[in-house]
């Protein structure tokens, strides 16, 4: 048994955060006392954790990481990076800097160090060579998604965590055929206003058109806190109803009420990956609905062997738009087979953490690359 130190601390209120972080957390525990980072957290946030009686759980940053060094150096430590998107900055590469000092302790003393579930946003030489020191000193490096694995030439692509989270593989087998009580249509925007304008009213008409086409109840829902205003905005213009979350905290409340939703959602269009990760593990068909040029949602997607979720549409029509959505719902049944394999996939990636927190100063184990499967 090893004593794991891990980060929880995320955007607290960005409900993806929290399953990226409570699915690997999940995938520790098991391996000996966890000691977890969650700094000032607001209420709710430790709960959507599921974090437990027997973590032990610190607001001190500086409090974690001297915990961290002196369990390193007594030997029998390892440390688990913290899961989901980084930017290649200074800034943004914090954790894989400061971390140096204690991933060359856990060398030094047989500890281990786990990265798993992380993406880049960008990609350029110096920080890649930047990175280099945290990769070499860790003992496993799986990327979330394959651009981040061939951009950084070590390690390999893993499906990303929260494709392990929502209903059942007993359930997802049913998901391949068409359940007429599946009767929402979910929106959910980013209200990043200078990055990504609202939509226009082609997008707006063509949701319309399609929602109307299938007979399904228009629902905007808010999944981030800071894009509430934006999902009443959307179910206004839409004629829909809304799932706001008007008051940060009741994280867990909150993301179960989502689920909830899901559950009857026939297609959820967003532009944040994790919406529709958790609407489709669900059992909703995902549409990446972008208004602007980035690829986030289909290099994930595209990860575990499913090819144009995104619709670009810009200068579509509402026809055209309405359309491109009817043709990824006619996808469905190859879409939930894509998610099967992605869990199984996971579920040899969480014995592979295991295996290596589990061994012994003679080194870990590295699991050979895996074969990305073919898209559909």
């Amino acid at each position: 048994m090893r004593t794991v130190f891990a980060i929880g601390r995320g955007q607290y209120e960005n409900i993806g955060d929290i399953i990226l972080r409570r699915q690997l957390l999940d995938w520790v525990r098991p391996m000996g006392p966890l000691h977890v980072y969650v700094g000032h957290s607001p209420d709710g946030y430790d709960e959507g954790l599921r974090l437990g009686p027997d973590d032990v759980v610190y607001r001190s940053l500086l409090r974690w990481y001297r915990a961290a060094l002196s369990a390193a150096l007594q030997g029998n430590a390892a440390y688990v990076f913290k899961p989901g998107e980084i930017q290649l900055t200074l800034v943004g590469m914090k954790e894989h800097l400061s971390m140096l000092p204690l991933l060359a302790a856990l060398r030094a003393r047989g500890g281990r160090a786990v990265r798993a579930g992380v993406g880049t946003r960008n990609y350029a030489p110096l920080p890649r060579a930047l990175m280099r020191p945290s990769i070499a000193l860790s003992d496993l490096t799986l990327w979330r998604d394959v651009t981040t694995a061939s951009y950084m030439r070590t390690g390999q692509a893993m499906p990303d965590l929260a494709f392990a989270e929502g209903a059942g593989d007993e359930e997802i087998e049913r998901f391949r055929e068409h359940d007429p009580e599946r009767n929402v249509l979910v929106v959910s925007m980013r209200a990043d206003d200078h990055i990504r304008p609202y939509p226009s009213r082609q997008w707006l008409d063509g949701v319309r058109q399609y929602a109307a086409s299938r007979g399904l109840e228009i629902w905007a829902v808010t999944q981030v806190h800071v894009d509430d205003e934006r999902t009443r905005r959307l179910a206004r213009d839409l004629g829909g109803r809304a799932l706001t979350w008007e008051h940060l905290g009741d994280h867990a409340g909150q993301e179960r009420r989502l689920r909830e939703l899901y559950r009857r959602t026939a297609v959820a269009l967003s532009d944040r990956l994790h919406v529709i990760i958790a609407a489709f593990t669900e059992g909703a068909v995902p549409v990446g609905s972008l208004v602007d040029g980035s690829d986030k949602v289909d290099r994930h997607f595209r990860t575990i062997g499913i090819d144009g979720v995104s619709v670009a549409t810009r200068g579509l029509s509402a026809d055209e738009f309405a359309s491109a959505i009817g043709t990824l719902e006619t996808q469905r049944p190859a879409m939930f087979e894509r998610l099967l394999e992605a869990r199984s996939r996971l579920g040899r990636h969480r014995a592979d953490v295991q295996s290596v927190l589990a061994s012994g100063p003679s080194g870990a184990r590295r699991p050979a690359p895996e074969k990305v499967p073919a898209t559909s």
